[in-house]
């Protein structure tokens, strides 16, 4: 990386110019049926079907933003020694496997930002090992492509994920020392749970959290996400002296298809949303809450009838898309399943997701939005710089089994201003 980077995110829907990824590899790959569950999977993925899939989203983003991949970038990191070792230690340590910082630390840059990810196989060099039922020393980041959740930018700052599971903090380890240490990255990292390290019970995941204006957050309280880590969201604004917006969206507490806020909610436009309507449009039936701080001090909590009444109420009125159409409700839990309703936006009104969801796509064609296939737009048949509202579908058969979407696989971390 040649250039300072500067991140800042001030919506969903800015001109994407910066988006970190991670491409499937080895490590999905070598999930077994005994390892799904513990992997927070429900089946195991054929790499080379979600590669092909996965590449025609890196195809249309590479036509729009700069693309940085995670293996890249920890190659990068890894090769300051000063910032591998203390890493490597904390990691190992967190992972109850002191034993093998040595051989980590001694590895190539290249070798070792592989083995973060991919895992490092267990060497059966003793009985215990021998009779071990575990395949790693260092287990794979089976989740890492979704690269949405270990960390998530709000204006200039960089706020570290505080992952629900455990199989998944390594994931915001990494993260975190990118944000901190590498040496192209100018940004401010937030780890939430340092402000108060007693406080039990904290976990935020970027799919939880939707910027949607200046000012003004979106939040998912569910199975991801919790009221503890909300609460030291609001106190990180409070001492920042902020003038904020938060919106807590409670969701439900299952099924798997319900774990982020925006596997029910995205932004496709500044005045256009999409909606899982059965969760964001009941009114009260799950609780949306606003909480306003003016100069770092709360001056109201309160309920709103639901999420796109509170945007309206903050002066974004948005026409309410219906995630499967509004047909048939059997079709729009369909739709939702398979991330119907998690789009990415690639700039104002023009917004990448899956085309196995045919009626959310017509919903989104009804209301203006020209249908493209990524090859179109990969190839040069179809140029977004001259296109208005447009939906660009990807294959998504074998990545939807994964248990996301296009906004999950995406981590944005510049944005022209809106």
């Amino acid at each position: 990386m040649d250039e300072i980077l500067d991140f800042n995110v001030d919506s969903e829907v800015g001109r994407l110019e910066a988006v970190i990824v991670h491409r499937p590899g080895q490590e999905v790959a070598d999930m077994t049926p005994e390892s799904v569950e513990r992997a927070l999977y429900g089946d195991i993925l054929n790499l080379g079907v979600a590669l092909r899939e996965y590449d025609e989203l890196l195809g249309v983003l590479r036509r729009r933003a700069r693309v940085l991949e995670v293996h890249d970038l920890l190659v990068g990191l890894l090769a300051d020694r000063d910032v591998a070792e203390p890493l490597i230690r904390r990691l190992c340590a967190a992972e109850g496997a002191v034993s093998l910082g040595d051989e980590l630390v001694a590895a190539p840059p290249g070798d070792l930002a592989r083995l973060l990810v991919e895992g490092l196989p267990l060497r059966k060099d003793n009985l215990s090992r021998f009779l071990s039922r575990e395949r790693y020393s260092l287990p794979p980041l089976h989740n890492f492509f979704f690269t949405r959740d270990s960390g998530m930018v709000v204006g200039r700052h960089a706020l570290i994920g505080n992952m629900a599971s455990p199989v998944r903090s390594r994931e915001a380890l990494l993260m975190e020392a990118l944000f901190r240490h590498h040496p192209g990255f100018a940004t401010t990292a937030i780890n939430l749970h340092d402000l108060d390290p007693a406080v039990a019970g904290v976990a935020i995941e970027g799919g939880d959290v939707l910027v949607a204006a200046p000012g003004v957050i979106i939040v998912g309280m569910g199975a991801r996400t919790t009221r503890q880590a909300i609460d030291l969201l609001i106190e990180h604004f409070r001492r920042e002296g902020a003038t904020q917006h938060i919106l807590v969206q409670e969701l439900p507490a299952e099924p798997a298809s319900f774990i982020h806020l925006d596997m029910v909610f995205t932004l496709l436009d500044r005045n256009c949303c999409l909606a899982f309507e059965p969760v964001i449009m009941q009114k009260h039936h799950f609780d949306t809450v606003h909480i306003h701080l003016d100069h770092g001090r709360v001056v109201t909590i309160e309920e709103e009838d639901n999420l796109p009444a509170a945007l309206a109420g903050l002066g974004m009125e948005l026409e309410v898309l219906s995630c499967g159409g509004r047909a048939d409700t059997w079709v729009q839990e369909r739709e939702q399943w398979h991330s119907g309703a998690n789009f990415f936006a690639l700039g104002p009104g023009q917004v990448v997701g899956y085309g196995r969801n045919e009626a959310t796509i017509n919903e989104l064609a009804r209301a203006g939005f020209a249908v493209v296939p990524a090859r179109d737009v990969i190839d040069g048949r179809a140029d977004l710089d001259t296109m208005g509202r447009t939906v660009v579908t990807i294959d998504g058969a074998e990545l939807a089994r994964g248990g996301g979407g296009c906004r999950c696989m995406t981590l944005p971390v510049r944005r022209a201003t809106t």
